[in-house]
């Protein structure tokens, strides 16, 4: 058994993961923090009553470490860095949620997140937490970088024909749709039910901070700088991301023969299906799966792209990742 410690224990994300350890055989979850909240996890997520007895505690990074051999941070972004390194000091490993381990630069870090980073010296050696592109640099990691919702999706469809060369690097457009428990648990006036049912609206347009994320490893896919204008929409539903990549191949090419490679890439992955008609974000509801295809429209090809934020785009990556990590077999508790 490997004991476990999540940390900022509140939230969807955090829910969602607890949710999926109860089912792993070989976590024992021992601590649950929260700064906010001193209460039994069920009280706070009524959805637990009876199943775990933990509490949530505001502990120090030291008293995690005496508990904990595995700590899945949920921590805010900027948050999480700055209690992370005395936990990994001590020899405990960390999966973190938030954006702190995701970039490369310090300063682009800071340009999108509005904060110095609190552990610059580990930026650009921490693991990218996709197990689809990353497996080997995760197994033996001490701390992995859990990936973003929206990039998940745009990274997982577009970077197998990025690798083969076949798309310009210059012409990708990114059109997501979200779920509203993207925005977290905490009320904001955008999510508020009278605000957000029955619309559909555009934010963070030209200034997502999962941008720089996107760019980033769709570069080290194309070995090439890759930029990229990303739109995401907030619909009225509860979970689930729906994107569509619009790119421009570099030589003739059908839709067939792209399905055909997209297929062959991830034709040993248990959470990624290539599919032939048009997917739902229903289709990969409470599941770690990512549903993909393609349509060729005049000149351009469109992938289109759908998870669940919270299990593929969140906790079930993170949980993927921890089986690595440990040595469990990485479907452990995801299928």
């Amino acid at each position: 058994m490997t004991k476990i410690a999540i940390l900022g224990a509140t939230g969807y994300t955090a829910l969602e993961l607890i949710k999926l350890l109860l089912r792993h055989p070989g976590a024992e979850m021992t601590a649950l923090t929260s700064r906010e909240e001193t209460a039994p996890v069920g009280t706070v997520h009524p959805s637990l009553a009876g199943k775990l007895s933990l509490s949530l505690e505001n502990l120090t990074p030291k008293e995690v470490a005496a508990r904990a051999e595995c700590v899945f941070s949920c921590l805010p972004h900027c948050a999480g860095a700055a209690v992370l390194p005395e936990l990994l000091e001590v020899g405990a490993k960390v999966i973190d949620f938030s954006a702190d381990y995701r970039l490369h630069s310090a300063d682009t870090f800071k340009e999108w997140y509005h904060c110095d980073h609190p552990d610059p010296a580990r930026l650009g050696k921490v693991p990218y937490g996709l197990p689809e592109l990353f497996r080997k640099e995760i197994v033996p990691a001490n701390l992995v970088a859990n990936p973003g919702c929206y990039p998940t999706t745009a990274i997982l469809a577009l970077s197998p024909l990025l690798q083969a060369g076949l798309l310009r690097t210059d012409d990708i457009i990114l059109d997501s749709k979200s779920g509203v428990s993207g925005g977290g648990r905490k009320p904001k006036l955008g999510f508020h039910y009278p605000e957000c049912n029955e619309s559909i609206v555009p934010y963070g347009v030209g200034t997502h901070r999962h941008t720089p994320e996107i760019e980033q490893i769709l570069s080290i896919a194309a070995q090439k700088p890759i930029q990229v204008i990303f739109t995401p929409h907030l619909t009225p539903m509860d979970r689930g991301i729906l994107t569509v990549a619009y790119t421009t191949p570099l030589k003739k090419v059908t839709q067939s023969e792209i399905l055909a490679l997209l297929a062959d890439f991830y034709k040993d992955e248990p959470f990624v299906q290539i599919v032939e008609s048009l997917p739902a974000t229903k289709d990969v509801a409470h599941t770690n799966h990512c549903h993909i295809t393609a349509r060729m429209v005049r000149d351009r090809l469109l992938l289109i792209s759908v998870i669940d934020n919270l299990v593929k785009g969140a906790s079930g990556a993170a949980v993927q990742n921890f089986n690595l990590m440990f040595g469990y077999p990485e479907t452990t508790a995801l299928l």
